[in-house]
């Protein structure tokens, strides 16, 4: 069983077990959340697809993490201006664990 949900204006596909990284959600390490923008879920039946939602359907999950993606580093630069400069940006993340698909 699979589900599809939306977190922060993106959408990832999720089932029981998977662990991914999503925008960072407000909670302690160890506590459970519920996520209940439910776009579709899917598995062992036919699919059901929400317009927009799935009513009644829900992900748990467990927060594992908060933590900060790998440094990107931008390079600024004019031609012939002699300008250029070098920044870099962290993006913090939650890491979260799917524990359970209802709907």
């Amino acid at each position: 069983m699979y589900a599809v949900i939306r977190n922060s204006g993106k959408q990832h596909r999720v089932s029981k077990g998977d662990k991914l990284k999503v925008d960072t959600l407000s909670g302690e390490v160890g506590t459970t959340l519920t996520l209940d923008d439910v776009l579709m879920i899917g598995g062992e039946e036919t699919p059901k697809i929400g317009q927009p939602l799935v009513e009644g359907a829900s992900v748990s999950a467990k927060i594992l993490a908060h933590d900060k993606h790998a440094k990107i580093d931008v390079f600024k630069k004019k031609r012939r201006k002699g300008f250029h400069k070098t920044i870099g940006h962290r993006q913090p993340y939650t890491e979260i664990e799917i524990i359970e698909i209802t709907g």
